[in-house]
């Protein structure tokens, strides 16, 4: 368990949320009277479930369509109830954008109602805390220490770049308000922030004053905080670190608190992620180094420990190498990932060095009266210890119930990384959410497959949870025109686009029939570089800025360039299919290249292809296309981002009109009327249905 407080809050009166709410989010209520913001029927439907949930403890899964409102019908709620029953309230994200659309905007929205309704004004004194990881915060009393070691005997050894980091943390420091490593422009480098943040057993209440440590000063709000923010990833590091809580105490950061899963849709798979393995070749080789590093002669063992203790270090790092290096020749000749089926790929060369390097570390710990160091010490030696196990667990296979591969990545592809996954997350999450007794909502524009939640839940493991659907309350049939490619060729299965040529052509076609921005969204890099090629030289004739990913720049700076450009084309990939938030003319037209279906011969699909099978089940209409719906309809999310957008929705897949299964995109596109077009029609059907005024141009061709 990850409690941080003993609290037990009280019970709240039974039936006062509800009427509460009510007088919040019915016609006439206090959202409008009070700020004069527009009833939203489907907000104060979603509202009212939230706050009947919240006082059964039960949990809830609710697909609330753009623009309902989603944010404030769980914070409202949500707040009310943490008040009166004194229990806390978990809000988690997965995009920063939102994290910092609930910090910034909707808990605003919340303080502000509740100081002007008189009624209401006991819970405007709610405290929010924002939670981030522990390797996020500057710890003081370690800055203090690095700063110390480098004007000791050693100094001489510190790379310049390092001291002048150095310098510019502790005069940052002095000033900085939250000490986040995301307040420093440029940062530090990365063993530098090693030695000064507060990922480490030393940053404790005992060593470092709350009222000047940031990780302490952070961790003490939460203590009393009303609602904690934090993002999706390091929630599910938090409860793979200590959940299932014991039957004596509940929760997952507190007890008896309750938690929103916003943006819900991506947990299966950052879930997936969190209760497997990933052991990288850079991670060992950094955790090793930050005890000793050759080629510097720096780390924590070259003041504390004996050169036995060095060549220790030094003797795995060369046993991690060999190993990795083992794994690549055997594994990763041919192809970047690989899916390991049969114990003992290769000799486990690391589990005597790994050994050799723990014992040595007991013993520095054994012998010495520092405490602070000792922590140090043993931060390491679990790092390391965790790594070993790690590695020993993959060469074995020990998790029956896990999928494992091999992958190599990186700008030169030198690292290499260790993987495993469950097969089926679902018994996971359906332990840390749904069966701790108390409340867990999960929500997102896009939980069902159009229609039903049943697919969501049972990848969730919700199988108890209640399920609601309301649906967007913009005006599509008149502010969004849908068209589908009638002539594409089709992809061959498991390979990249054949029609490449026609691709780019199409884009740059389509993209004129917009004066605003066009986002163009694909399934891989590789095509995505493919029309680059073939589109960047006419869109920079035609003046119009092209930002591609991975090609440009980083994902926050293309975004923020696109939305400047006003009429800029933005292609991008995975990321960009979600959490893109650009409303007005500088995002006028979203175009789909191809169907998101997920790639069938990684190791995890194929697996969990192979277990469906097993079970008698049908994994494309179980799982193919059930994955391939949510992205499509993220995707399509992407355009009316408020009441007055509008655009065009442009799909060039004709599998949609051609393949049995495209009836489910069809059901699952924003309203039922669309147009289809090819290469010899494509200026009429625009002509007549577009919802804009248009260059002439008369079919595909570059100008």
């Amino acid at each position: 368990m990850i409690g941080l407080a003993e609290q037990t809050g009280r019970p709240a009166q039974p039936g006062n949320l509800s009427k509460l709410v009510d007088a919040i989010f019915q016609p006439g209520g206090h959202l409008e009277s009070a700020l004069g913001l527009e009833h939203r029927p489907e907000q104060a439907d979603m509202a009212q479930s939230v706050a009947d949930a919240l006082e059964a403890d039960t949990p809830l899964l609710f697909e609330a369509g753009t623009g309902v409102g989603k944010s404030l019908a769980y914070l409202i709620p949500g707040l009310l109830h943490s008040i009166d029953s004194e229990r806390p309230f978990v809000v988690s994200s997965h995009t920063i954008a939102l994290q910092e659309q609930i910090r910034e905007k909707d808990l605003k929205i919340c303080r502000d109602l509740f100081q002007s309704v008189p009624a209401l004004q006991k819970y405007a004194h709610f405290k929010t805390a924002i939670m981030l990881g522990r390797a996020n915060y500057c710890c003081t009393t370690r800055l203090a220490a690095a700063i110390q070691e480098a004007g000791g005997a050693q100094s001489e050894l510190l790379p310049n770049q390092a001291r002048e980091d150095l310098v510019r943390l502790t005069q940052w420091a002095a000033t900085a308000e939250n000490g986040v490593l995301q307040e420093l422009s440029p940062p530090p480098l990365p063993e530098v922030w090693d030695q000064v943040n507060a990922d480490s057993s030393t940053c404790t209440r005992k060593n470092c004053d709350p009222a000047i440590c940031f990780h302490q000063r952070a961790r003490k709000k939460l203590f009393s905080a009303n609602c904690i923010v934090l993002n999706h990833s390091l929630l599910f590091s938090l409860i793979n670190a200590g959940m299932p809580p014991g039957d004596d105490q509940r929760g997952i950061l507190l007890p008896e608190d309750f938690v929103v899963l916003d943006e819900a849709h991506r947990i299966p798979s950052i879930a997936t992620d969190h209760f497997g393995l990933h052991i990288s070749s850079y991670g060992i080789d950094r955790a090793l180094k930050r005890l000793y590093n050759p080629r510097t002669r720096r780390g924590q063992l070259k003041k504390y420990g004996s050169p036995k203790d060095l060549q220790a270090v030094e003797n795995a790092i060369h046993a991690c190498d060999e190993f990795f290096q083992a794994i690549n020749e055997t594994c990763l000749r041919k192809k970047p990932v690989l899916r390991i089926r049969q114990t003992g790929i290769c000799q486990n060369t690391t589990d005597a060095p790994l050994r050799e390097v723990t014992k040595r570390i007991d013993a520095l710990i054994e012998k010495t009266d520092d405490e602070r160091l000792s922590d140090e010490l043993g931060d390491h030696r679990r790092r390391i210890a965790a790594n070993r196990l790690g590695i020993q667990n993959f060469i074995e296979l020990a998790e029956e119930d896990h999928v494992y591969w091999v992958e190599r990545s990186g700008k030169h592809g030198n690292l290499t990384t260790l993987r495993s996954a469950p097969l089926d997350v679902a018994p996971h999450l359906q332990q840390a959410l749904f069966q701790r007794g108390s409340s867990a909502i999960l929500t997102s524009a896009t939980l069902s497959n159009g229609q039903s939640l049943d697919n969501f839940r049972d990848k969730v493991g919700g199988h108890c949870a209640e399920t609601e659907i309301r649906h967007s309350p913009f005006d599509y049939p008149n502010n969004c025109c849908i068209f589908i490619a009638s002539d594409t060729p089709e992809p061959e299965p498991g390979k990249g686009r054949l029609d490449l040529e026609h691709l780019a052509e199409s884009i740059v076609w389509c993209a004129r029939q917009t004066p605003g921005g066009t986002l163009v969204l694909f399934t891989s890099h590789q095509d995505l570089r493919a029309a680059q090629q073939r589109t960047v030289d006419t869109f920079r004739k035609i003046n119009r800025p092209l930002f591609c990913q991975g090609i440009d720049g980083p994902r926050s700076e293309l975004l923020q360039r696109f939305r400047k450009a006003g009429n800029g084309i933005l292609f991008g990939t995975d990321s960009f299919w979600t959490g893109i938030d650009v409303p007005g003319p500088a995002l006028s037209q979203v175009i789909l290249t191809r169907l998101p279906f997920e790639n069938p011969g990684h190791p995890l699909g194929e697996a969990r292809f192979e277990y469906i099978r097993s079970r008698g089940g049908n994994p494309f209409a179980e799982l193919a296309i059930p994955e391939a719906l949510t992205k499509f309809r993220q995707g399509l999310g992407r355009l009316i981002r408020c009441q007055n957008d509008r655009g065009h929705l442009i799909i060039l897949d004709s599998r949609l009109l051609r393949k049995p299964y495209g009836k489910h995109f069809l059901q699952a596109l924003p309203h039922e009327h669309f147009h289809r077009f090819n290469k010899s029609n494509c200026q009429t059907v625009f002509n007549q249905a577009t919802l804009f005024s248009k260059e002439t141009d008369t079919g595909f061709s570059h100008p």
